[in-house]
C-alpha cells in the first residue's frame, strides 16, 4: 500500500511541478470556446465589408476558388419560366454553378459626391470567373503589355475598352473567362449586383475575382455571398471523393468490429487486458470514420462545415491515434507479457514513464523504480 501511494505521489508531483494541469485547463477552455462557433464557411463564400487590394493599375478582391465538375444536366429554357420552379430549383440537381447572392458594393462618400446626379453607368466593378489554366487570358499580355486595365493607348486598335479589365476571348471558348459588370448610378453610395447564376460546363479549378480600374473608387467595400455547387452537392471537387472514402471505412470498421466481437465471445476465457484496449481502438476508429462521413455529408448538403461535428471528428481521431500508439508502445516494451500485469494503472504508469524517457536525457532512479514496479509488481 505504501508503494502504491509513493508511486502516485511521485507521479502527481511531477505533473504539478511541470504545469501540466494548467496546460490541460487552458486546452479545455479553448476547446469549449470553439463550440460558440456554429459553422465555418465552405462552398458558400461570404463577404462582410471587405476591401479591395491595389495592384499596378487595377484593384481586385479574391472572391474564392473551388474545384468544380461540369454540369451533368443543363438548364431547360422551357422550364425556366414555369411557376412550379424557382431560380434556385432550376440550378440544383445535376448542375454545377456559381451563384451571386446579394452582392453589394459601397463606395466612399467623397467618391459619390464627385459625380453628377444624372450620370448613369459610372464607376464600373467587374466580377470575373476564370479557370486556372486560362488566367493568362486576363491582362494585356497578348497585346505585349503588363497592364491589367485597358488604357487609351491599348484601346486604339479596338482590342479593349478604356476602364475595363482586359480579357482575351478565345473564339473556340468565348465564355471563359466570364465577366459580369455592375455600375454605380448618380451619387448613390451603394450598388447591388444582379442576382444571377453562372453554370459551369467544363470541369476545372475556378477562381472568382472582383476588379475595378477607376481610381476614384478607392476605398470600395464588398458585402454579400457567392454559392459554389457541384452536380452532386456543395463539396468542392478535391473533397468530393473523401465522403465516399469515409463511408466505406465506416463499413470496414463495422465489419471488423463484428468479427472481433465474435472472436471475443468465442474465446472469452482467454481474454487478457490487452484485448480490451484493442476493442477500444476499434470502437474509436468506428466512431471517427462515422463522424468524418457525417461531417462531409452535412457539408455536401448545406455548403458549410458544422463546427460541432468537425470538432468531435478531430477529437475522436486524436484519441484513437493516442490510444493505438500508446498500446503499441506498451506492447513493444513487453509490459503486457507478464501474467502479473496490474491492470490499467500499470499500463498508464508504464506508458507515462516511457514518454518521459523520450524527453529526458537521463532518467532518475525513482523513474526506473516506478517503471519496474508498475510493470512487474502483482
Amino acid at each position: 500500500m505504501m508503494g502504491n501511494n509513493r508511486e502516485y505521489i511521485c507521479f502527481s508531483y511531477d505533473l504539478i511541478g511541470n504545469g501540466y494541469f494548467q496546460k490541460l485547463t487552458f486546452v479545455v477552455i479553448i476547446y469549449l470556446s470553439c463550440f460558440l462557433i456554429s459553422q465555418v464557411g465552405g462552398s458558400i463564400h461570404e463577404y462582410q465589408n471587405q476591401s479591395f487590394i491595389r495592384r499596378s493599375n487595377y484593384f481586385f478582391f479574391h472572391g474564392g476558388s473551388e474545384g468544380l465538375y461540369a454540369s451533368k444536366l443543363h438548364i431547360d429554357p422551357d422550364k425556366k419560366g414555369s411557376s412550379s420552379s424557382s431560380p434556385e430549383d432550376n440550378h440544383l440537381n445535376g448542375k454545377s454553378f456559381i451563384r451571386f447572392e446579394s452582392i453589394t458594393f459601397r463606395r466612399t462618400k467623397e467618391s459619390a459626391e464627385k459625380k453628377n446626379e444624372m450620370q448613369q453607368k459610372m464607376g464600373l466593378v467587374e466580377a470575373i470567373i476564370v479557370e486556372v489554366k486560362d488566367r493568362e487570358k486576363i491582362g494585356g499580355s497578348y497585346l505585349h503589355s503588363a497592364a491589367i486595365c485597358c488604357t487609351p493607348y491599348l484601346s486604339k486598335d479596338g482590342s479593349c475598352k478604356v476602364g475595363e479589365v482586359i480579357i482575351h476571348q478565345d473564339p473556340n471558348n468565348p465564355y471563359n473567362p466570364q465577366r459580369m459588370q455592375t455600375f454605380f448610378e448618380g451619387k448613390n453610395e451603394e450598388t447591388t449586383m444582379v442576382f444571377q447564376t453562372v453554370e459551369v460546363n467544363r470541369t476545372g479549378m475556378y477562381y472568382l475575382y472582383f476588379m475595378f480600374c477607376d481610381p476614384e473608387l478607392t476605398g470600395l467595400m464588398i458585402s454579400g455571398r457567392t454559392v459554389w455547387r457541384n452536380p452532386e452537392g456543395y463539396l468542392p471537387g478535391k473533397m468530393a471523393p473523401l465522403m465516399t472514402f469515409f463511408g466505406l471505412m465506416s463499413l470496414a470498421y463495422l465489419g471488423l468490429g463484428v468479427v472481433w466481437f465474435l472472436w471475443f465471445v468465442q474465446y472469452w476465457k482467454d481474454i487478457i487486458q490487452l484485448h480490451y484496449h484493442i476493442t477500444a481502438v476499434i470502437g474509436l476508429g468506428m466512431c471517427e470514420m462515422a463522424l468524418w462521413y457525417f461531417e462531409y455529408a452535412n457539408f455536401n448538403e448545406t455548403g458549410s462545415r458544422p463546427m460541432g461535428i468537425t470538432l468531435w471528428a478531430v477529437t475522436f481521431s486524436a484519441v484513437k491515434k493516442t490510444v493505438s500508439r500508446l498500446l503499441l508502445l506498451v506492447v513493444s516494451m513487453d509490459c503486457l507479457s507478464s501474467t502479473s500485469f496490474s491492470g490499467f494503472h500499470g499500463l498508464w504508469c508504464c506508458a507515462a514513464n516511457s514518454w518521459r524517457y523520450n524527453i529526458q536525457s537521463s532518467p532518475s532512479w525513482s523513474d526506473v523504480l516506478c517503471l519496474f514496479r508498475s510493470t512487474w509488481a502483482g
